[in-house]
């Protein structure tokens, strides 16, 4: 196992290089003028070529990639151009937002797509499952801004007088008071620094922040922002997810051992739950895994239809601006989620697959 994980992880590193030369260039590529887009359209040539000398942005293109490379090996992923603040600073700002939705989404899409694939394949074949099915192509093919979009009309206007009103946009009402866990429990941490950018970083998860500190006002009001997103992200998950459930159930369900736990007179729920589901999950696993990832980095139209400041929509903003840091910032760090995640999902599934299909049928009544 351990040989496995280091070369997994050894092969991750031309992954991640790659990364960073395609974002590099990427970048580049955007049609415009950084200087024009942080100055306006009459900076003239002189202020232009003074503003990019400043930033650097005169150099070669292949000596701003070896700085580049060098500075994030040092953990330096450079300043943005539009706010001129370090990009480790924007990131500690704004990715608590994106691992919130990104988390919250992946949950609804696990509460509702695998009780729904399960039930499509218990039900195979009848309307429950036809309709299931169906829902989930749906899901699928929804795009997020229509879907973002619908659910906002509804029930932040349709639905503005009735209980069942959610906001339209934010992360937290106007008046709800946020006060960092750290400073309500009276610590005293630098004011800059690594430690500072750890509490800093935890703090902003708005939702660990107001159970660390009793707030049970910011704790309502947050998920009640998160819901509307975190279904309209999390809708495409939920219909894979769905699928997948359904099709491993019934591959299982079909398996010898489960018509010998039938015949032995135990229960539906403990045929499904204690033995089908639990064979079933490799390709859960598998999915679920990804699908984090996925959301981590499919979060900018969602985030800018909902007016949440993560990372996605930080990263809209920075394309339009010409914002090389974050854009090349927010990206490598999205990617390197991305490729941590697939890791674990990879790992997880080596070291739980030869112990999930039971040898023989005695083997799956073993409690």
């Amino acid at each position: 196992m351990t040989q496995y994980i280091l070369r997994r992880f050894l092969l991750s590193v031309p992954v991640l290089a790659g990364i960073l030369l395609v974002t590099f260039a990427m970048a580049r590529l955007i049609p415009g003028d950084p200087c024009r887009s942080m100055l306006g359209e009459k900076a003239t040539k002189g202020i232009c070529d003074r503003w990019n000398h400043a930033k650097g942005l005169d150099k070669p293109v292949v000596a701003q990639f070896g700085i580049y490379v060098t500075d994030i090996l040092h953990g330096d992923f450079g300043e943005s151009l539009q706010y001129g603040k370090p990009v480790t600073q924007l990131l500690v700002e704004r990715l608590p937002m994106t691992i919130e939705l990104s988390f919250s989404s992946l949950l609804f899409s696990m509460v509702v797509g695998i009780p729904l694939g399960i039930l499509s394949a218990i039900k195979h074949n009848s309307w429950v499952d036809v309709t299931t099915m169906v829902g989930a192509n749906i899901g699928v093919s929804m795009p997020v801004f229509f879907l973002g979009l619908m659910l906002a009309y509804v029930f932040s206007l349709l639905l503005k007088d009735t209980p069942f009103w959610l906001p339209p946009s934010g992360r937290v009402s106007p008046g709800i008071a946020n006060n960092p866990f750290h400073e309500v429990w009276g610590l005293t941490i630098p004011a800059a620094g690594p430690m500072y950018s750890v509490f800093f970083f935890l703090a902003r998860l708005n939702i660990l922040n107001a159970l660390l500190t009793g707030n049970w006002a910011l704790l309502k009001d947050s998920i009640t922002h998160l819901i509307l997103p975190s279904v309209a992200l999390g809708t495409i998950p939920m219909a894979l997810i769905a699928r997948i459930a359904r099709s491993s159930m019934l591959e299982v369900l079909g398996q010898d051992y489960i018509r010998t736990a039938r015949a032995k007179g135990l229960t539906q729920p403990m045929v499904v739950l204690k033995h089908a589901f639990r064979n079933s999950l490799l390709p859960l696993v598998t999915v679920i895994g990804l699908s984090l990832g996925s959301l981590l980095g499919g979060a900018v139209l969602t985030e800018t239809i909902f007016g949440l400041s993560g990372v996605g929509r930080s990263l809209y903003d920075s394309i339009t601006a010409r914002d090389y840091g974050i854009v090349q910032g927010f990206t490598v760090v999205v990617a390197m989620f991305f490729v941590v995640l697939n890791l674990i999902v990879c790992v997880s599934r080596s070291a739980h697959s030869p112990a999930v299909v039971p040898e023989s049928p005695r083997a799956s009544f073993w409690f």
